[in-house]
């Protein structure tokens, strides 16, 4: 190998097999909220942690995504599967959708932070 300082600072590079190289897993944490509807604006809300009128100017501004698609209304309705990602507070993941006794939706979200 050349490669011998970066700027001023000397270095050494070795080379090493390919198997040796580990990936470090993404870090994620589990969320479970309860929420009266499926709107993006609300379960993106609970996910992010923002109050959901934040979270409104931002799905306005257009810096949340839903399925890689830029959304603009905050009254989108999401459903299991679906990726949420807003721009400089990560990515989550819908994960379940499931009705309450009292008709409000408990919702499963996994957030990649």
């Amino acid at each position: 190998m050349s490669l011998v300082q970066v700027r001023t600072v000397p270095v050494e590079v070795h080379r090493i097999p390919l198997s040796e190289l580990s990936v470090r897993p993404p870090r994620q944490e589990e969320i479970s909220s309860v929420e009266a509807s499926l709107r993006l604006d609300a379960i993106a809300s609970a996910g992010f942690r923002v109050s959901r009128t934040k979270m409104g100017d931002l799905i306005k501004a257009g810096d949340v995504r839903l399925n890689w698609r830029s959304v603009s209304k905050t009254s989108v309705e999401v459903k299991a599967g679906d990726v949420i990602s807003c721009s400089g507070k990560g990515r989550l993941e819908v994960r379940a959708a499931e009705m309450t006794r009292k008709e409000k939706y408990l919702v499963t979200l996994l957030r990649y932070v």
